[in-house]
C-alpha cells in the first residue's frame, strides 16, 4: 500500500469499517497463515491462531503507532502470538517437537508458498514433495528465533530492515542469525542429499 492510502486504510480500520477489515484479512491471511504454520507445524493450531491474530489486530488497531508499516506491525503481532502459543504448547505437550506432515505442507497452490517448483512428471513431483518434507522438517527443528527469521526472510521474502523491526533486533543481529539458521539448515539437509 502507498503511504497515503495506508494511512487512510488504517483510519478506516480504526473506525471499525467491516469492509476495511475484510480487505485486511484478504491481503494478509495467506502470509500470516504460512508464518504461523511454519512456526507451529500444525495445521489446526495454525488455522486457530491465524484467526486469533486477526481478531487481535482488529481489537488493537488503535495501538498501532505508525512507527513502521502496517505489514511490519501485523507480522510483529503474529510472531509474538506464535511465540506465546509455542510456549503454551511446549508446556501442554512437554516440549514434544511437532513435525509437519507431508499432507499438511500447504493450503493449496494459490494459497501457500511451496518449496518445490511446478513439475509435470510424476517422479519429479514425488521427489519435489519429498524435498519439501525434508526442508519443512529441518526448518521445524531450528530454534524459535532462527526459524522465525529464516521464515520471514527466505519464505515470506521480507526485507532485512523490516525483519529487524518485527523481531526488535539490530540489523546485524538479524543477518547473523539468518546466516546461522541457513548453515544449520544446510547441515541438517546436506547429508540427506548425497
Amino acid at each position: 500500500m502507498k503511504l497515503y492510502s495506508e494511512k487512510r486504510f488504517i483510519r478506516k480500520l480504526r473506525n471499525r469499517d467491516p469492509h476495511a477489515f475484510e480487505l485486511l484479512v484478504r491481503r494478509y491471511e495467506v502470509p500470516v497463515y504460512n508464518l504461523v504454520f511454519r512456526m507451529l507445524g500444525n495445521r489446526e493450531e495454525a488455522e486457530d491462531l491465524a484467526q486469533e491474530i486477526f481478531v487481535k489486530i482488529f481489537k488493537k488497531i488503535d495501538s498501532f503507532r505508525g512507527d513502521s508499516s502496517l505489514s511490519t506491525w501485523i507480522y510483529r503481532v503474529a510472531s509474538n502470538m506464535c511465540k506465546n502459543r509455542q510456549q503454551y504448547l511446549g508446556r501442554r505437550y512437554h516440549n514434544r517437537p511437532s513435525k509437519i506432515g507431508l499432507e499438511e505442507s500447504s493450503l493449496g497452490d494459490e494459497q501457500s508458498f511451496r518449496t518445490t517448483g511446478r513439475v509435470s512428471r510424476p517422479d519429479e513431483l514425488v521427489e519435489g514433495y519429498q524435498m519439501e518434507q525434508l526442508i519443512q522438517t529441518a526448518i521445524s527443528e531450528l530454534d524459535e528465533e532462527h526459524r522465525l527469521i529464516l521464515i520471514l526472510r527466505d519464505i515470506q521474502g521480507i526485507s532485512y530492515e523490516e525483519i529487524a523491526s518485527i523481531v526488535g533486533l539490530p540489523l546485524g543481529t538479524v543477518k547473523s542469525r539468518l546466516h546461522r539458521a541457513r548453515m544449520s539448515l544446510k547441515e541438517k539437509i546436506g547429508p540427506q542429499l548425497r
